[in-house]
């Protein structure tokens, strides 16, 4: 059986598995699902993610693994994307980790609402978020100042999972060009062979 990737295409958390299966050259099924209740929200759907929530990849004995970042890990396991020494992978995960709690939280969140038409009812919550994802791309700009890739020298799985939504945050409000070692990486990012745009 081939492995089958329930998302949709303006997901950025599904983009990223996306993109690493696109980047390692793996064939799946892919199932296109809606947020509503014949989608992601249906019976059929919850018997295999409890939690409602895309991405959700099928393996080929039938076991469904969730969460966007679970899935790269998997998926990346004796890959190029994910080092092999103990503390690359722990670094990995410290901007896995970062961009879930810091990061996605705030900028993703800012561009769905802003796609479903929120930007005046929710007025002075987007101002909030985007003051906390502001300081999120800060903090990476920093980062990426004085190096290529978030962890060691070459893309991981770390980068995969932070470009996700950070390549669509102008969609959310965000003027990148305050981040220029952002931007740089950004381009770096969409360079690399095998690269997919988000709603390919």
């Amino acid at each position: 059986m081939m492995l089958r990737l329930y998302d949709s295409p303006i997901s950025g958390n599904a983009y990223k598995v996306r993109l690493l299966l696109a980047l390692l050259g793996i064939e799946y099924d892919r199932v296109k699902l809606d947020f509503d209740s014949t989608g992601t929200r249906s019976e059929a759907f919850l018997a295999k993610n409890p939690n409602g929530k895309i991405p959700l990849l099928e393996l080929d004995d039938g076991t469904y693994l969730a969460e966007s970042n679970a899935i790269q890990f998997y998926l990346a396991e004796g890959t190029r994307y994910l080092p092999d020494d103990r503390l690359g992978r722990a670094q990995v995960l410290q901007w896995m980790f970062f961009e879930q709690y810091s990061h996605e939280p705030y900028v993703a969140v800012v561009r769905h609402w802003l796609h479903l038409g929120l930007a005046q009812e929710r007025a002075t919550e987007i101002q909030e978020k985007q003051e906390r994802g502001h300081d999120a791309l800060s903090l990476m700009n920093r980062h990426l100042a004085t190096r290529e890739w978030f962890v060691g020298n070459t893309l991981t799985i770390a980068d995969i999972a932070l470009y996700a939504y950070t390549h669509v945050a102008d969609e959310g409000g965000f003027d990148l060009s305050r981040y220029p070692a952002v931007r740089t990486w950004l381009t770096r990012v969409g360079s690399v062979e095998g690269h997919v745009a988000i709603d390919a």
